[in-house]
């Protein structure tokens, strides 16, 4: 079973999500009653999505994990499950988003921009944004 098997699994097991097909078009979605909040998008990267003011308030210990990749101006933030310590991580950023969208301000709800451009922005998702690298090479270059 992979680490995003694993997660999916774990997380659907929570009452306050249920699963979908990702707006995105890519892979499957957990949901809360007012939002998407995990897209899983292949065996190891999924893509969260955290509000403006949770990824300014971690934006710090986002930075410093080597399981996560930040997008400037997403609300979203993709982590690549390697391991069981990944996926333990994930489930605490569910946790924090699920509490960040039950408590986001009106501003922090805009849509953003509008037209087909903004599909990607609108629904949020990094899928296709990020270019995850294995941690070995990570460090390289």
């Amino acid at each position: 079973m992979t680490p995003a098997q694993r997660a999916f699994e774990r997380l659907q097991a929570w009452p306050d999500l249920s699963a979908g097909r990702a707006s995105c078009g890519t892979g499957r979605a957990l949901c809360s009653v007012r939002d998407e909040i995990v897209h899983f998008h292949s065996d190891r990267d999924v893509d969260l999505h955290l509000t403006h003011r949770a990824i300014q308030r971690f934006q710090y210990d986002l930075g410093g994990s080597t399981a996560i990749r930040l997008v400037p101006g997403s609300r979203w933030v993709t982590v690549h499950l390697d391991c069981d310590t990944d996926v333990d991580l994930l489930l605490s950023l569910v946790s924090i988003a699920l509490k960040a969208h039950q408590s986001r301000p009106p501003a922090d709800r805009a849509p953003g921009p509008t037209g087909p451009a903004a599909l990607a922005v609108s629904h949020g998702c990094n899928f296709r944004r990020v270019t995850v690298l294995p941690r070995a090479a990570a460090g390289e270059a």
